[in-house]
């Protein structure tokens, strides 16, 4: 076994075990309030439920689940941009009850979670599961994988045979496999998309329902280009010259809008950066990886000193798409340089460009030292300059092996929008209620709003509130500061830390007039 396919093997290696932390991992679009808040306690059967997220998204799966564990499909609701309300049903039980939630996020990456509440007194709570099993991801990477050298090797390869030098019938049957096995790998990773999606099990592959979820995300946009791509770079190594060059970059092109169309990256503001940047990235990753092989095999024709030429006056241009775009990408994505190693994203990203400045190494040693004696026709530095070739298609392939670990992992811009978010809660009585927004709602110094009404939904008069916040589990007495009017009518506390994760009661006292005090208390979550 050569040195390049046993590192290939152990980069591999390390990509599927780190796949299996991949599921912890956050998808973009994150819940940032609920009503009924989670946990809580509510007198009457609630008319609605609202979820509102950190970005738009559809609904995938809705469901009620009772005390009893009975669940029931939620199939009437209202979507406005980042809200999803929901209208409940009119004949719940008392107890707690699961509002069990799936939802896939503008990037095409679905994210679940459930909200506890509870009608009269709290009862057990039902276990739901939201999250996909392993294999389902094994699954989806495995596809991405394929999906991915498809692009790379063969419609790169096949653009290679049609704008630089054609090869003899025997040498494009590789570049025919890389083609077939993306074309198979759409499919894969397609219903791998519709499972993951919807929480289903393996066995469920089959179903229509996971289809018609991948189909409703934007990797059915992904998949449906892809696959034209990779049929029209499949004809390319069967047409004439002059007819195969045009499909050749129409193919080629295609690569760039496939990956364009869906992703983490794509999905990121601003758009008019973000796609384009992806679109060149792609077209770069395919020109360069696809030109590897046909490359080596070209070095085996007496004439294959003029492709060696060729290739190397387009690969500036080509290393120039994937630095620029790469970096622009990268800027956006970590925001800050030690996110690198200290997120799941990051560490994908320093895995990929250690990689890549081993690529470029290997590609400036056969530039700057060998592609000369290879030109004048040696055999020993031809022999040399293909074993070179094949150690940087092996670590192309782990390159794509670790993208496709990006699937499973935020990026660090939305782990900081998603840490950024508040944490609300709405407590509603017959004499007051009050809209209550923590900021960030995570521990640390925040900032408290507090929006105060009447019982009849209109503007509360009040001449002084109160706060408590305490954690009685935890030994955390009550903390207590005086809010401040401000010049919107809205009461705020901005001098207060809290120092563990986790549910806070909150309490206010509201001095209406001299001989009135009302008191409102709820809980609110504080994520670590």
């Amino acid at each position: 076994m050569n040195r390049p396919f046993r590192l290939l093997l152990v980069l591999l290696g390390l990509a599927i075990a780190s796949l299996a932390m991949a599921g912890q991992a956050l998808a973009h679009a994150a819940l940032t309030k609920t009503v009924p808040a989670d946990g809580a306690i509510v007198a009457s059967t609630p008319t609605e439920f609202s979820l509102s997220f950190s970005e738009p998204v559809s609904p995938l799966v809705l469901s009620l689940i009772g005390p009893d564990g009975t669940s029931r499909s939620l199939t009437r609701f209202v979507l406005t941009d980042r809200m999803l309300s929901i209208i409940a049903p009119g004949d719940l039980a008392h107890g707690t009850h699961v509002l069990s939630w799936r939802v896939v996020s503008e990037d095409g990456h679905p994210v679940g979670g459930s909200v506890l509440f509870s009608i009269g007194s709290p009862s057990a709570a039902p276990v739901v599961t939201t999250q996909s099993e392993p294999a389902v991801r094994f699954m989806l990477w495995l596809g991405k994988l394929g999906f991915y050298l498809g692009l790379a090797f063969g419609i790169g390869g096949a653009a290679f045979m049609a704008w630089v030098t054609p090869l003899p019938a025997v040498a494009r049957a590789p570049i025919a496999g890389f083609l077939v096995l993306g074309l198979l790998s759409v499919p894969i990773a397609f219903a791998a998309q519709g499972l993951d999606a919807l929480a289903l099990p393996l066995s469920a592959a089959l179903q229509p329902a996971a289809w018609q979820a991948a189909a409703a995300s934007s990797f059915g946009r992904t998949a449906l280009i892809a696959g034209l791509a990779l049929l029209v770079a499949l004809i390319v190594l069967f047409v004439p010259s002059r007819s195969g060059r045009l499909l050749a970059a129409l193919a080629w092109l295609g690569t760039g809008a496939a990956l364009a169309v869906s992703g983490h990256a794509s999905a990121a503001e601003p758009q008019l950066l973000t796609r384009p940047a992806v679109f060149l990235h792609a077209i770069g990753m395919a020109g360069w990886a696809g030109a590897l092989l046909p490359l080596a095999l070209a070095l085996r024709q007496p004439d294959g000193a003029l492709a060696l030429q060729r290739f190397s006056r387009r690969i500036p241009l080509l290393l120039l798409f994937i630095l620029l775009s790469g970096a622009a990408l990268a800027i956006v994505q970590v925001e800050r340089p030690q996110a690198l190693l200290t997120t799941p994203y990051g560490l994908v990203l320093t895995g990929k460009l250690a990689l890549v400045a081993a690529l470029i190494g290997l590609g400036a040693f056969n530039r700057y030292r060998l592609r000369g004696a290879a030109a004048s026709g040696r055999a020993n530095t031809r022999s040399l300059l293909t074993r070179i070739i094949a150690a940087e298609i092996a670590i192309i392939v782990a390159i794509l092996a670790i993208v496709a670990l990006w699937r499973f992992t935020p990026p660090p811009r939305a782990l900081a929008a998603t840490a950024a978010q508040p944490a609300s809660v709405h407590i509603h009585t017959e004499k007051a209620m009050a809209d209550i927004s923590v900021t960030p709602g995570r521990t640390g110094p925040v900032t408290i709003t507090v929006s105060l009404l009447d019982g009849e939904f209109g503007p509360l008069a009040a001449k002084e509130l109160r706060l408590a916040l305490s954690q009685p589990e935890a030994g955390i007495e009550p903390i207590e500061r005086q809010a401040i009017k401000q010049a919107d009518g809205n009461w705020q506390v901005s001098d207060l830390t809290l120092p563990i994760a986790g549910r806070w009661t909150i309490e206010l006292e509201i001095l209406v007039s001299d001989f009135e005090m009302t008191r409102l208390k709820e809980t609110v979550e504080i994520r670590p």
